[in-house]
């Protein structure tokens, strides 16, 4: 399982810190499990100021992500899911999406959380989505990540 190994964050203090959710419309009981764990941890982490945009599928995610990077978020998290078929169209979209959503955070120095589940089943997806029975929640660990992540920037010397 994926889970292990998962550091303990330190305390983070998001309350002065302007986030924005972006998030896929495919698969919508995954989507909704990975949308309201990103809020869950928008709440638990004091960020009061977010917005949630909604794309049609994953790879529309980076483009979204840099336009709200562009825009002066502290942190973007990009939730979507892609679940193997029996094409190469999988392979495709998780690299794109990997590689456009690496390099906004790059580009741009916003960190972008990054929630996109790439599983063989939906069976895995439901299982890491936060939904009641999840084992994981990647939305709230995608906003963890960023928050934490961003409150480091800007403690920076």
């Amino acid at each position: 399982m994926s889970g292990k190994g998962a550091p303990q964050l330190a305390t983070i203090d998001g309350t002065n810190l302007n986030v924005a959710v972006v998030a896929a419309q495919w698969h919508e009981t995954v989507m909704d499990g990975l949308v309201n764990g990103a809020r869950r941890a928008l709440e638990e982490l004091g960020v009061t100021r977010h917005t949630l945009v909604r794309v049609p599928g994953s790879f529309e995610l980076p483009v979204a992500a840099r336009a709200l990077a562009s825009r002066g978020y502290d942190a973007v998290i990009a939730l979507g899911v892609v679940i193997r078929g029996g094409t190469p169209h999988f392979d495709y979209v998780c690299q794109g999406v990997t590689q456009g959503l690496t390099q906004v955070s790059v580009d741009t120095g916003v960190p972008v959380g990054f929630g996109v589940l790439t599983c063989d089943t939906e069976e895995q997806a439901l299982d890491r989505a936060g939904l009641p029975g999840s084992a994981e929640d990647k939305g709230h660990e995608a906003v963890s990540a960023a928050v934490a992540t961003a409150a480091v920037l800007r403690a920076l010397p």
